[in-house]
């Protein structure tokens, strides 16, 4: 009796939405990107040209067909940080004043400035969040050992995003064992007490936990280093996008220099 390997009966792959574009890039091309990318909007001072910068974001947001919202969650923190700028730099930095709070002066080379630099700050993320953000980790780890970092530190880029979601279940079946008991967090010397006592279990069962992963993995014969079963190997679309790169530099080179 002979079997096929296939799609399962009525099953349409021409149905199936395709993959972003951006998606077709090796991960090592689009680690190079992101850093040039970011170096290059570092030096920027324009601020017509720094929106041009934000624009490039979302541009590559909009080609990794990143969810909007989704996507502007993760910069919270960032907006915030740019807000926090915002606020104190014009009172921070010399100037010609050009607004009084009462014993306060805030001057506009201060606003300018942090202006200059949550733009800078915005246009970067939103680019690595397209580039890098969308790769899985394996892939990111390939891409890194593509482009020479030492296997040591993909290693334990690799465990350690991994193993955060484990360490935060573990943490969260050690906090519901605490309010089982009935505790309450204070500033007493007692919750001081549970709490470090909370971490000091985590790190342990961290620690048990990683020595019966390293056990299981030398079981199945590792032997310092992962082998990757399929690469993405650079071809006609890292070219493209190279080119594309290349040309929104330019642009935005003329713009500041030019």
């Amino acid at each position: 009796m002979s079997h096929t390997l296939g799609p399962p009966p009525g099953l349409d792959l021409s149905a199936l939405p395709e993959p972003p574009w951006l998606h077709r890039i090796a991960p090592c091309s689009r680690i190079v990107a992101a850093t040039g990318f970011a170096f290059f909007v570092v030096l920027l001072e324009k601020i017509s040209v720094l929106l041009g910068a934000v624009g490039v974001g979302l541009f590559m947001v909009a080609l990794a067909r990143l969810p909007w919202i989704a996507t502007l969650k993760r910069t919270l923190g960032v907006d915030l940080f740019i807000l926090f700028l915002l606020l104190l730099l014009p009172f921070t930095t010399p100037g010609e004043v050009w607004l009084t709070l009462g014993p306060f002066h805030a001057n506009w080379e201060g606003f300018v400035h942090a202006v200059r630099i949550g733009l800078r700050a915005m246009g970067v993320l939103l680019t690595l969040l397209a580039l890098v953000g969308t790769l899985e980790p394996p892939e990111l780890g390939y891409g890194l050992t593509r482009l020479g970092v030492p296997d040591k530190l993909v290693q334990i880029l690799f465990f350690t995003v991994r193993y955060l979601d484990v360490l935060q279940r573990e943490y969260q079946r050690l906090r519901i064992a605490m309010k089982a008991r009935a505790f309450v967090a204070t500033s007493s010397r007692h919750t001081w007490r549970s709490l470090g006592y909370l971490f000091g279990m985590l790190l342990v069962r961290s620690l048990e936990r990683s020595e019966r992963i390293l056990a299981a993995m030398k079981c199945r014969g590792f032997v310092g280093r992962f082998h990757v079963l399929s690469a993405s190997r650079i071809g006609a679309a890292d070219g493209q996008f190279g080119g594309l790169l290349l040309l929104i530099l330019t642009g935005l080179g003329l713009g500041e220099w030019g």
